[in-house]
């Protein structure tokens, strides 16, 4: 959405240059000419997906996950609230990231009821993922439409720019403006996409109806509906305790929580090898999980993310709740060595890839960009 701004309609188009300048580089199998042919994903995925809808949400399981990240959640909120109250900063500070880590988790809860995956009932659903929503500053029902898109077309360069972090390829850049080439340049950097980006995202950019959000109005309701509920919710609680106390017990912790999330969500599709293919050559199946990382994170980290790491496997089968990825995998071990496995130290090398490069089917730096 930032890339948006700094480029007017750049997404549409992208879409529109990668229409025109389409050109196929599959091999007879349907896979790009560069991947290696030792795992068959696209058969592997059709044969696991109607095995893996047996793991669905148990309604038992889903309250004792949410119990135990709502009690703590709120408990840390309150302490760093009286600390804040008391002028004890540096108690309120110290708590940010812990809480922070807990509120990422959250987001993964209303993530998993927009998919329809946290409970069996559609209404429980809604209403949890509206209630978060509240906490993650995220309009519920927009991200939720927004984000099957991203699920319906990832790795389809003729369907990129809305839910997902934008890419554009070699030729696109070659031809685009310097104006153009600054905004992409300034996008992609992470102190611009993460550091920057993500907080104004939460924080700002997503209390505005922009672009397809504007035109659709289930998508402006839910912005302003969460406005208005923010806006009470925050008046109310500074009415209380006083506008300080709740900002520095807030405001910290959101940016954090941004960071955390913004970095998630580029590991899980910007790495050396993923997949992008124009539509005629694009199968969901595979992009599922040729598009999608394995980040292998520690067992800690694991659970404040809820498992999202895993995110081949949730791209397989998005109707998965998120304590059961985990299963998931276990059950069937071949998606171990299906997907690309990123490490923390594999993710920080990710950020120098930035342009998908048609020729050789693969992600470049702005520095090969310039030997080709």
């Amino acid at each position: 959405m930032l890339y948006q701004i700094l480029t007017t309609n750049e997404s549409e188009l992208l879409s529109s240059n990668a229409s025109k300048l389409h050109s196929n580089q599959s091999g007879a199998n349907g896979r790009p000419a560069n991947r290696s042919a030792a795992v068959d994903t696209r058969a592997l995925a059709v044969r696991l997906s109607p095995l893996l809808k047996t793991y669905s949400a148990d309604t038992k399981s889903s309250l004792l996950q949410l119990t135990f990240t709502l009690v703590p959640f709120f408990a840390l909120l309150a302490i760093m609230a009286v600390a804040a109250v008391q002028h004890i900063y540096w108690l309120s500070l110290l708590l940010a990231p812990p809480t922070a880590g807990l509120l990422v988790r959250l987001f993964i809860f209303q993530h998993d009821c927009g998919h329809g995956s946290y409970f069996t009932s559609r209404t429980a659903n809604d209403g949890l993922g509206r209630f978060i929503s509240i906490l993650t500053f995220t309009p519920y029902d927009q991200w939720k439409k927004s984000h099957a898109y991203h699920h319906a077309a990832s790795g389809d360069l003729d369907r990129r720019g809305q839910g997902d972090v934008a890419v554009m390829t070699s030729r696109e850049y070659q031809a685009a403006s310097r104006l153009r080439r600054l905004g992409y340049r300034l996008y992609r950097n992470p102190i611009i996409m993460i550091a920057l980006g993500a907080p104004v995202n939460f924080l700002l950019l997503q209390r505005l109806p922009l672009g397809r959000a504007f035109r659709d109005r289930q998508s402006r309701r839910s912005i302003m509906g969460l406005n208005l509920a923010l806006l009470i919710t925050f008046a109310l609680s500074m009415a209380m305790i006083g506008v300080w106390p709740v900002l520095v017990a807030y405001l910290p912790m959101l940016i954090i929580a941004a960071w955390i999330g913004g970095w998630l969500f580029y590991i899980q599709h910007q790495f050396e090898g993923t997949y992008w293919e124009h539509s005629d050559s694009w199968n969901f199946h595979q992009a599922a999980i040729e598009s999608s990382s394995y980040f292998v994170l520690p067992p800690l980290l694991r659970w404040f993310t809820g498992n999202i790491g895993l995110h081949h496997v949730h791209h397989l089968c998005s109707k998965i709740p998120n304590y059961r990825l985990q299963a998931c995998l276990d059950a069937f071990p071949e998606l171990r060595n299906a997907a690309r496995r990123i490490t923390l130290r594999d993710s920080v090398k990710c950020w120098r890839l930035a342009l998908w490069d048609e020729d050789r089917s693969r992600l470049i730096s702005f520095r090969e960009f310039k030997t080709l």
